[in-house]
């Protein structure tokens, strides 16, 4: 845990491009400092998928900014919770974190409504996540 009180959450997609960060970008805005929050990828992109920044634009959420991370053992280690979506077993595995697999349609080459409807599922997911950790 990064602190006492605060929960570290990382949420890791292939490319850390779309699911990962648009859940990164919600969380941020929902539980203000009272998280810290991380996003990697297995397989990073080189740039956040143009779709899901404009469709978070549309909430209110900035991610023009958000650069793919690669995932890394330090990252896991430091996250009291890993969220997963679709990486797979290219994640580390350690005792004690709370591990949650996310099944989301990834937003690559989609068409802008599949998108919208990515994020509105991953909206209630943070929603709900939040409510578990604060």
């Amino acid at each position: 845990m990064t602190d006492i009180t605060k929960p570290a959450v990382l949420f890791v997609c292939v490319h850390n491009a779309g699911r990962s960060q648009m859940a990164a970008g919600y969380l941020r805005a929902l539980a203000g400092d009272r998280i810290d929050v991380f996003s990697a990828g297995s397989e990073p992109g080189d740039a956040v998928n143009p779709a899901a920044v404009a469709v978070m634009a549309e909430e209110g959420i900035d991610l023009v900014g958000a650069v793919p991370q690669i995932l890394t053992t330090d990252a896991v280690r430091q996250a009291d919770v890993v969220i997963t979506m679709g990486c797979g077993d290219a994640c580390p595995i350690f005792p004690g974190k709370r591990y949650e697999d996310w099944l989301l349609t990834d937003p690559a080459g989609q068409p802008i409504e599949v998108v919208r409807s990515v994020r509105d599922d991953i909206k209630v997911r943070v929603e709900q996540l939040v409510s578990s950790l604060i």
